[in-house]
């Protein structure tokens, strides 16, 4: 039997990356017990798939307050404030650093992948005796074996990086699309490092429209100025390339406003083909490892052909493993339902996000959330700082402080215009590069980020992210509560 009287004391946190480690600094400063279990060898594994690519968010932006008091207590020295990481710079000398201190090793789980979350006793029908049963989650480790984990609460920073969207049309993969084909290479290859010699000489298409796609593209250009025989192909569904130009020198971010001029710029040098209004049918594996993809534009049969194929179309969170939790999900995005209507891309590609916590991202079964990159679903525009202002929120929740968790506050900075005419100057290389654009940009998933902390008390930190020329609004949440937060008009992403 449950006793829904009963105190939360232990938390299982589903994944180490930023959102996942700062969840349980949060939660110890609360008195409460993180478990955290991460699928890689150590944290923030997923980041180290893209560890090559530089953030556009200075440091001072990248570390959560309650992470970073947990950090200063041991002597820890903090990075350049104004210097941009990359990735693995992330990992080295924040997260690393964070996941050694002896509050959270004790509770850190690696080389353990969570197979599926339920309530203790029942399944997802079961109603009657339902409220206030503790969680199982089940768990494999790296040697294949299985082992089950009662706690009272569960934080979902799984992300999504594992489930990238397919490439062919309807939301489907194409036939003949594999993602361990020869020239699948995902979404964030290290062109210019430790895969130069894939790329170096060869044929590859780009296929997206996001930061990931841009950073990729940018690479590759890149190689092929010192490479002949480098061809680019960009490839997009989209009869505009106009919302990845973005905002430009309007950007708070430089290294991020600057990323969409350059690309224009090699397009229109012609440096990059781009093919616009592209919808891929089906891909021909070649039998020396290259692909014919084909597709059409306005119902015209295109066929490019291509050595690599670099797959930036965005990501999906994986809901297979949360089946028997009771959700209440959006239809379209696949977020928590009272967050979705802020970040769906179809009406949200501008603007800022509002602030939201414990009471945005509550589901049916209480005591369950879902958080970071996981909790916007398929939307693309997620900060960190979002995600480290939502688990300082559920924290307090969690440790019954309901003041502190309702009284959540965000500043992001502001991102460019999308639609002015300032985002669709022409700019050459020669003026990008005047301009001291680095090679590298967006990581394409959580990398604008600082949040703050309640302290462990009832009045929690401010979040304030270099904003600057804003102008306050005010929203109105489905929850009813009135919002006040600092508009910015420009592009999330």
């Amino acid at each position: 039997m449950s006793d829904r009287n009963a105190p939360i004391r232990t938390v299982a946190v589903i994944g180490a990356g930023p959102v996942g480690l700062a969840a349980a600094a949060h939660l110890l400063e609360r008195g409460l017990t993180p478990i955290v279990l991460e699928t890689g060898d150590g944290p923030a594994a997923a980041i180290r798939q893209w560890g090559h690519v530089r953030l556009f968010s200075p440091w001072r932006f990248d570390i959560d307050a309650a992470a970073r008091r947990l950090l200063d207590s041991h002597g820890w020295t903090a990075p350049d404030p104004d210097g941009l990481p990359t990735g693995d710079e992330l990992v080295d000398a924040y997260l690393a650093p964070l996941a050694k201190t002896p509050e959270i090793a004790a509770h850190l789980r690696y080389g353990t992948r969570v197979l599926a979350v339920a309530r203790l006793g029942v399944d997802k029908t079961r109603t009657v005796g339902r409220e206030g049963r503790p969680y199982l989650v089940r768990t494999r480790n790296a040697a294949g074996e299985w082992a089950d984990l009662v706690v009272d609460a569960v934080i979902d920073a799984s992300g999504t990086w594992g489930r990238p969207n397919p490439l062919g049309a309807h939301g489907l993969a194409a036939p003949g699309e594999d993602r361990d084909a020869p020239w699948a290479a995902g979404p964030l290859p290290d062109v210019l490092g430790t895969e130069r010699n894939r790329f170096a000489g060869k044929r590859t298409l780009v296929v997206g429209m996001g930061h990931s796609a841009a950073n990729t593209l940018l690479n590759l250009a890149n190689l092929a100025e010192q490479e002949p025989g480098t061809a680019v192909t960009w490839a997009i569904r989209g009869d505009s390339p106009t919302r990845l130009y973005g905002g430009g020198s309007a950007d708070a971010l430089p290294a991020r406003g600057t990323i969409g001029t350059r690309v224009r710029a090699l397009v229109e040098a012609g440096a990059i083909e781009l093919v616009t209004g592209f919808t891929i049918d089906r891909f021909e594996t070649r039998p020396h490892g290259s692909v014919s993809v084909a597709g059409n534009v306005g119902g015209v049969e295109r066929v490019i052909e291509a050595d690599q194929v670099a797959a930036a179309t965005g990501f999906r969170p994986d809901l297979e493993m949360i089946r028997e939790i009771r959700l209440e999900l959006d239809a379209t995005v696949e977020a928590p339902a009272k967050l979705a209507p802020l970040i769906d891309p179809n009406f949200h590609s501008c603007g800022t996000v509002p602030p939201h916590g414990e009471a945005d991202l509550a589901q049916p079964d209480e005591g369950f959330y879902l958080v970071g990159m996981k909790s916007y679903g398929r939307a693309p525009t997620f900060l960190l700082a979002t995600g480290y202002e939502q688990v300082r929120s559920l924290a307090a929740a969690l440790a019954g402080d309901r003041a502190a968790a309702d009284k959540v506050e965000l500043e992001l900075p502001e991102t460019g215009v999308c639609s002015s005419s300032r985002s669709l100057e022409a700019t050459s290389i020669a003026e990008a590069r005047e301009a001291g654009c680095c090679t590298t940009a967006d990581a394409g998933c959580g990398d604008t980020p600082k949040a703050g902390s309640s302290c462990g008390t009832a009045a929690p930190e401010p979040v304030v992210i270099g904003a600057r020329g804003l102008a306050t609004g005010v929203l109105h949440g489905y929850s009813g509560e009135r919002i006040e937060l600092k508009q910015t008009g420009g592009c999330c992403g």
